[in-house]
């Protein structure tokens, strides 16, 4: 049997080598392409001809979505500089260079980022039906499945708006997508350590209190995250680094939690939550690995999307398992 202290000395080290490389790459140079001379002329030239000349014709499901005669112009540009640069540059020279801190997709019916869409979707699927499942599975009268149902309802908004940003990306769907992820992953710590400490119950007379308190200090921090970002500065590693951080604080206790329920109890699903915290550090790994997207469709981030999808789903099994399993405990108790 692994100590807990074992276990979690090098997770905490791999975890710390995570975020160094993470904001080694958030300084890193991303926006190399929208500074090329050739791309400058080049949506100059366009704009000159297509849209100070009169606005260029563009199809109705391009409008639908935003797209205008410049944005256009910017587009087509991007295509254009990268053509060109692959076929002239050999494939170590790494032509393909992002544009505005995002590489050149292609676009689909005016989506910009088609997968990221599509597996965004895949997982605000998950977390509906991860709903459905708590609500037929687990009564209202358990005092943790209001909890779990929110923390559905915050997956729901933050996979939604991650649609919409990466259908057309905006400054105000930057900030909503940015604000949703990060109460979500806010809200996933408060509901860890509301469910571990089981903050829940209603005895001793001071857990209700802690409860209050816990829930203020959460509603706090994210108004003042929030705030600075907006009216103070929109910082990407800041916000990079706050996410990360809780993130990491969430993990360690769940993992904390599968080493203590699983030596007390030796059921194999009491260790879930570390497994699905494992799973989901390695699919986060994808983001070190940024490439230009194959295809021009698919890239690392949508594949981190992709990789969320199975634990979410897992996540939802445990959290019904495990309120079974407590309720069994009270009914044997009574």
């Amino acid at each position: 049997m692994i100590s807990p202290l074992r276990f979690q000395r090098p997770t905490c080290r791999w975890l710390l080598v995570f975020v160094v490389l993470v904001f080694i790459i958030g300084k890193s140079d991303a926006s190399l392409g929208d500074r090329l001379p050739d791309f400058k002329e080049c949506v100059k030239v366009c704009k000159t001809e297509n849209c100070e000349k009169g606005e260029a014709s563009l199809p109705l499901h391009l409008h639908l979505l935003l797209w205008d005669c410049p944005s256009n112009c910017d587009y087509t540009c991007q295509h254009i500089i990268t053509d060109r640069r692959v076929n002239r540059d050999p494939p170590m020279l790494t032509p393909v260079v992002q544009f505005h801190g995002k590489w050149p997709f292609y676009r689909v019916l005016g989506i910009q980022e088609l997968f990221s869409v599509l597996f965004s979707l895949l997982n605000l699927l998950a977390h509906r039906n991860g709903m459905a499942r708590v609500r037929q599975s687990i009564p209202a009268s358990y005092p943790l499945q209001k909890y779990y149902l929110a923390f559905g309802y915050f997956g729901l908004a933050s996979w939604t708006f991650s649609m919409i940003f990466h259908t057309r990306d905006f400054p105000l769907t930057e900030k909503l997508d940015y604000f949703a992820a990060g109460a979500s992953v806010l809200y996933g710590l408060y509901l860890s350590v509301i469910r571990i400490f089981r903050l829940d119950q209603q005895r001793p007379h001071i857990k209700p209190t802690l409860l209050r308190l816990w829930t203020l200090l959460c509603i706090v921090l994210y108004l003042a995250h929030i705030s600075y970002l907006s009216f103070w500065r929109w910082d990407y590693t800041y916000n990079m680094a706050a996410n990360v951080a809780v993130g990491i604080i969430h993990n360690i206790l769940w993992i904390w939690f599968s080493i203590y329920r699983y030596r007390k109890s030796l059921k194999s699903w009491s260790a879930w939550p570390g497994m699905i915290v494992a799973w989901v550090v390695l699919a986060m790994s994808l983001e070190l690995m940024d490439f230009s997207p194959f295809w021009g469709l698919i890239d690392a981030h949508s594949l981190w999307h992709l990789g969320t999808v199975v634990p979410a789903i897992w996540w939802y099994t445990f959290l019904i398992k495990d309120a079974q399993h407590d309720m069994a405990g009270e009914r044997l108790k009574a």
